[in-house]
């Protein structure tokens, strides 16, 4: 059954976080995303969504980017042809190189449209779900100990949430460790914590920082070095016994490989940007499956469609470390008629064909760039 796409729409919708939310290389008090809806013959609607971190704070494409990509290279190969699933989607778009974010986004609407019209989740498009409920931590990004402490306090008290992730890396080691030790002390050893250094040290820096955070109970760190130093990250995760987690340096299933084949032995992050959508990021998390290397559910800080995209793929997998899928926690507002449930330490995969969730096209317009 081929679908084929007649319009290709995109917006840049700029809505406000609840707090500043500090990372290594910026601080947040707006997020953009860039929603793309693609318009099929058959009377179809899919959403999409494509969400980075800092405008280019993050990585090489932003938000602005990212439209022009889809409206000028993407749309223009895509609209009017016969698209019979994923494979074909993919396929024309590999004429156009890299723009992994941008794609993320288009795979997600045609999937959104593609289980509209087969009357099927994006899950079951996908393998299937094995898991509703899905554990998602919380990140404390306040920039202050206290209001961290604070902040991870309420929503254990409230039940939201089971686990937290401390955003570190933009001040001295000596400060981060102080920080990260003072927050999960405080938590209790019941808690977990994990660390996101944000490629934030240097390799001594790491050699330094890890057996403290080690010693005082924190679970597991996020990529502390520079992503292009693999053989380094390979060595400090054989050399601890406390998990490191690899993100910025794993992108797609050839970066997995390749990091497998020199031997690290730590996590992956997965993330459905990074990968080039839901299905490109399944490809790296069966090779990881393959090898024995466990996953984590890892977030641009997307809004709800974006972060249920993710959900999809997220439920067909065993996430040994769970996610952290609270995106839209984090913003003031959003752009769906319903909001995702977050209860008891876990965030629900909505229900119905495609993402499962309607858009408000007039919340939509009243957040998003005048054209």
């Amino acid at each position: 059954m081929s679908l084929i796409i007649e319009e290709v729409r995109c917006w840049l919708v700029d809505i406000p976080t609840i707090r500043p939310h500090k990372l290594s290389m910026t601080t947040m008090g707006t997020q953009t995303l860039m929603l793309v809806r693609l318009r099929c013959q058959q009377g179809i609607i899919g959403w999409g969504e494509g969400t980075t971190i800092g405008g280019l704070g993050y990585g090489v494409e932003s938000p602005e980017s990212m439209k022009i990509t889809i409206e000028r290279y993407l749309a223009p190969l895509l609209v009017g042809k016969p698209l019979s699933g994923l494979s074909a989607l993919n396929d024309v778009m590999a004429m156009v190189r890299g723009n992994t974010f941008a794609k993320s986004a288009m795979e997600t609407a045609f999937l959104d449209a593609y289980g509209k019209l087969v009357n099927q989740p994006i899950s079951s498009l996908l393998g299937g779900a094995k898991y509703r409920a899905l554990p998602a931590l919380w990140t404390l990004a306040s920039g202050s100990t206290q209001q961290d402490i604070e902040e991870g306090q309420r929503l254990l008290a409230c039940g939201r949430h089971r686990a937290f992730k401390l955003k570190i890396g933009a001040k001295s080691v000596e400060e981060d460790v102080r920080h990260a030790v003072q927050i999960k002390q405080t938590l209790g050893e019941t808690v977990h914590v994990h660390v996101d250094v944000n490629q934030g040290w240097t390799l001594a820096q790491a050699l330094w920082a890890i057996p403290r955070l080690q010693e005082a109970g924190i679970t597991l760190i996020e990529q502390p070095i520079a992503l292009t130093e693999t053989a380094q990250l390979v060595d400090l995760a054989k050399r601890f016994t406390i998990t490191l987690l690899a993100d910025e340096a794993v992108t797609d299933a050839k970066q997995g490989i390749d990091l497998i084949r020199q031997g690290f032995t730590g996590a992956f992050a997965l993330k459905i940007a990074k990968a080039g959508g839901p299905f490109q990021a399944l490809k790296l998390a069966h090779v990881a499956e393959a090898a024995g290397i466990s996953l984590y559910g890892g977030t641009m800080l997307e809004g709800t469609i974006g972060t249920v995209a993710a959900l999809h793929a997220w439920s067909t997998l065993s996430l040994e470390w769970g996610t952290e899928m609270f995106g839209p926690l984090l913003l003031k507002d959003d752009v769906v008629t319903q909001p995702l449930v977050y209860q008891s330490g876990c965030v629900i995969l909505p229900e119905g064909p495609g993402l499962g969730i309607d858009v408000d096209e007039d919340k939509l317009l009243h957040y998003a760039r005048p054209e």
